[in-house]
């Protein structure tokens, strides 16, 4: 965006300035909130497409599980002399054998504490003491200045 130049009046008195500033503010804090709504319907429209792309992956990923499942136990049932029983038992007990090994895994990460929130709570408690040790010492100084 280009900078435009701006005329000023030099018979314009103060407080037709003000007022023109204020107009200006008024219109700046109205633009800045239109463009804020702007973005945040962008935003939901792109976290929309995303959320439908994860799902149609998500169906597909199903889909693909359980055509893997009827090969595996197709294969062992087959390896098994044609006993497809033992070859869906089999399956049945790998697949259960994986998803406790996935929830042990999913467990223990939840289990992790979360260094995050406590680191940034941690510098907000010493920006905290920063800024009280900061103001004290602007006190002292302006009550030395003062004279008390």
């Amino acid at each position: 965006m280009a900078a435009r130049p701006v005329y000023v009046d030099p018979e314009v008195g103060l407080p037709d300035l003000v007022k023109s500033l204020t107009d200006d503010s008024k219109r700046l804090v109205k633009d800045e909130v239109l463009l804020a709504k702007l973005e945040a319907k962008e935003a939901v429209k792109t976290a929309g497409k995303g959320a439908l792309w994860m799902g149609v992956a998500f169906g597909v990923g199903i889909v693909m599980l359980i055509a893997l499942t009827i090969a595996l136990a197709s294969g062992i049932g087959e390896i098994a002399n044609g006993n497809m029983w033992l070859g869906a038992l089999l399956t049945g007990a790998i697949e259960i054998g994986l998803g406790v090994w996935l929830m042990k895994r999913g467990v223990s990460a939840f289990g992790k504490p979360s260094y995050t929130l406590a680191e940034t709570r941690a510098e907000v408690n010493e920006t905290v003491e920063w800024v009280g040790e900061v103001r004290s010492e602007a006190r002292a100084t302006v009550a030395r200045r003062n004279g008390h």
